[in-house]
């Protein structure tokens, strides 16, 4: 399905497409997160258990942000939103900066995003790039020790819900990159597109859980498909 026939655009990316760029995928093989157990870093009851383990974890997952850069995937959607004529949103469940630092601007981070900040006390999210280790104030309340990352954890709601659903509703076409079809809400999107009537692609390394649900799936590294799918839509749009 090419451009000349959608208007509207929704996508959805990741792990995989920031795999590329050496950002380790959430979970391995072995269950495990870079050595640790989901459970232990990836939970507020682990936060209320161990926070100095998950401060530390997530200022590590930070500061490693500047060893990394966006690869061709990122840069081929950055210019998709740029040039597309119709109405076009990126959902990332990525945690990592790559595509805000590609150049996007229709873009949301339903899980969160590793350089902000969310006080648990007042509720503020604030841009943050350094360690939250040392229990630095709050900037909105100036509490300190109220800090924690502004990442979605297991058992939390994923942020912009109701702009994602929304825009599913209305998209002539849903594209999923890079992701494993398993966690929800996000592995939903495609039945809700579907159901909306949008036409819907899989852009993955690998055949994912999700893959019968869409109509087309193409199999290989993002940065080959996405830039070579990002052309074959300018070209017809």
């Amino acid at each position: 399905m090419l451009g000349a026939m959608i208007r509207s655009i929704v996508i959805l990316t990741g792990a995989g497409i920031s795999a590329e760029s050496g950002v380790p995928t959430f979970r391995a093989s072995d269950g495990l997160w870079e050595n640790h157990r989901i459970e232990d870093v990836a939970t507020p009851q682990a936060f209320r258990r161990n926070p100095t383990l998950v401060q530390t974890f997530y200022d590590q997952r930070r500061a490693f942000l500047g060893q990394v850069e966006p690869n061709a995937a990122h840069h081929a959607l950055a210019r998709l939103e740029a040039e597309w004529s119709g109405d076009f949103l990126l959902v990332t469940q990525n945690v990592d900066d790559l595509h805000d630092r590609a150049g996007h601007n229709h873009l949301v981070h339903m899980h969160g995003e590793l350089n902000a900040a969310l006080c648990t006390r007042c509720r503020a999210a604030r841009p943050w790039r350094g360690p939250l280790i040392g229990n630095p104030p709050c900037p909105a309340c100036g509490q300190s020790g109220t800090l924690r990352p502004d990442i979605v954890w297991f058992g939390e709601m994923p942020y912009h819900m109701d702009r994602i659903e929304t825009a599913l509703a209305a998209a002539d076409l849903f594209v999923s990159i890079g992701t494993s079809g398993a966690v929800y809400p996000a592995a939903g999107f495609v039945e809700l597109a579907r159901h909306a009537g949008a036409h819907t692609l899989e852009l993955n390394l690998e055949p994912s859980a999700g893959t019968p649900m869409f109509h087309e799936a193409r199999h290989g590294p993002a940065s080959v498909l996405v830039p070579a799918w990002v052309e074959e839509m300018l070209a017809a749009d």
